[in-house]
């Protein structure tokens, strides 16, 4: 599908709300236009996904056949490769390389989950119980079965939206759940093309439905509805703990991947040029816009002075752009909006009397530029800038002495997403491992994935887990069955 036709398709859908703009973070032009959903759309997405649930449409067939939907998916996903990086690289300004990247991995979700399709299974157990009320029967047979959550909500952000769908749509399908999608209304583009692969693919009509529009409107009628049995949302802890709040009156089952202040710890006997190098680019890629990005960066005092300039330096060389600027490496912001709330910060920083050893400001050209910015000399308990996500490119850099103290700084926090350490004593890697409070800890690497380990923070980071078994095992409820024999 050539990409203006996706953009006339996204212009054209129905919608009875506000005119919502879909703008080019790298040139702040305006790509399109198109109506939010609004809270009817959703009422009538979440009707089309019920009935298909209940009519056994889809959970019905055999799990092989499933199987090969998902699969069948994934190979239409890499068939639209191209289509695909060039509408996440318009709509979130990713460098082309970037979002080649990012899409490449996107059809392997539904090839990975395609395979859990026919190892969805309970268990068997031996009832060791005596006496009580069942006294008078000596044998019993207990097992559990699995079974879809009926209906499901799947919001997903704007910092990699394809990446984000199909992390959601993948197990859903898998699970047998039907399924009410809805993406950032900053990036919508992606998910008009994935929405008519899923139905190229076989996914039978009600399924899976999007609806586009604000996480306000379309967003909160989605949590709130009574028929969604359950929501899986990424995005920040602020809107993760609202979803929780609209989704306790019929006490929806959530799975939340928010935000995250994540710490990386370089000790002086750590491969140093290896760790600037990493500590650099998990921030300031994508210009941090990402859940897992190391905004908080503490280093033995011994080696200190030199992270901190070697991290600068990278900050300072790296070539801002947008999809059509040759050579650029790192992505604008990815709105007005984000750009004003990161300034925010780096100007509270500036009154607050830190030093902003590189960057700190936006670049004189069109789009929602910002200089990757180092900052030193934050005082850990009052500044908003070392305590609070931003989702930009600045990362504060701070000095330890010994273990404790960096463990101690690094758990400082009420996320507790991810976390990096640099050493080649393996000892103390692995015990940092341990006592690192988050849900992934990086040992001597940085940004890392694999569809099949489980992703998934502690604390304000979220609940839950996705990828993997744990992400299908999300979208299934436990039954326990008892007969007396």
């Amino acid at each position: 599908m050539a990409l203006q036709s996706v953009i006339d398709d996204l212009a054209k859908r129905p919608g009875t709300g506000e005119v919502i703009p879909v703008i080019d973070p790298a040139t702040e032009e305006q790509i399109t236009e198109f109506r939010d959903a609004g809270p009817e759309a959703v009422d009538e997405a979440v009707a089309r996904a019920k009935a298909a649930y209940q009519s056994g449409v889809w959970t019905d067939i055999p799990a092989r056949q499933r199987a090969k939907v998902l699969w069948k998916l994934g190979d239409l996903i890499d068939e639209h490769a191209k289509e695909f990086a060039e509408l996440e690289s318009l709509d979130a300004g990713m460098p082309p390389a970037q979002a080649e990247m990012i899409v490449s991995t996107c059809a392997e979700f539904f090839r990975y989950y395609a395979g859990w399709c026919t190892k969805i299974n309970g268990n068997s157990y031996q009832v060791q119980m005596e006496g009580g009320v069942n006294s008078t029967h000596a044998n019993f047979h207990a097992y559990t079965h699995k079974e879809p959550y009926g209906v499901v909500g799947l919001i997903y952000p704007w910092n990699g939206p394809l990446f984000n769908a199909c992390a959601k749509v993948a197990p859903a399908l898998a699970a047998s759940c039907s399924s009410v999608v809805k993406p950032a209304e900053e990036t919508p583009l992606s998910a008009v093309l994935l929405e008519k692969l899923i139905a190229q693919a076989g996914v039978p009509d009600g399924v899976t439905n999007f609806v586009i529009g604000y996480g306000a409107t379309a967003g909160a009628a989605i949590t709130a509805h009574p028929d969604v049995e359950k929501v899986a949302f990424t995005g920040s802890t602020e809107v993760g703990k609202q979803i929780m709040r609209n989704s306790a009156d019929n006490l929806k089952k959530v799975t939340l991947e928010l935000g995250g202040k994540s710490p990386v710890l370089i000790y002086d006997d750590a491969d140093l040029d290896m760790a600037i190098m990493m500590a650099s680019m998990g921030i300031f890629v994508h210009s941090g816009q990402g859940c897992v990005c190391g905004s908080r960066v503490f280093v033995q005092r011994s080696v200190y002075e030199r992270v901190v300039a070697g991290i600068a330096m990278i900050g300072d060389n790296l070539v801002l752009g947008g999809p059509k600027d040759e050579g650029a490496m790192i992505s604008p912001l990815v709105s007005q909006k984000q750009l004003d709330r990161v300034m925010g910060y780096i100007d509270q920083g500036r009154k607050d009397g830190v030093e902003i050893v590189s960057g700190g400001y936006r670049l004189d050209r069109k789009g929602y530029f910002i200089k990757p910015t180092v900052v030193t000399g934050v005082d850990p308990a009052t500044s908003r800038l070392y305590r609070e996500e931003i989702f930009g490119p600045v990362v504060t850099i701070l000095p330890f002495d010994d273990d404790d103290e960096a463990v101690a700084m690094a758990n400082d926090t009420s996320y507790g997403l991810a976390a990096t350490a640099w050493t080649t004593n393996l000892a103390r890697a692995h015990n940092l491992g341990k006592r690192l409070q988050a849900g992934m800890v990086g040992l001597n690497c940085q940004l890392t994935f694999d569809h099949n380990v489980p992703f998934g923070g502690y604390k304000q980071s979220g609940l839950g887990k996705e990828f993997g078994y744990e992400g299908i095992d999300a979208y299934l409820k436990t039954k326990s069955i008892w007969a007396a024999l």
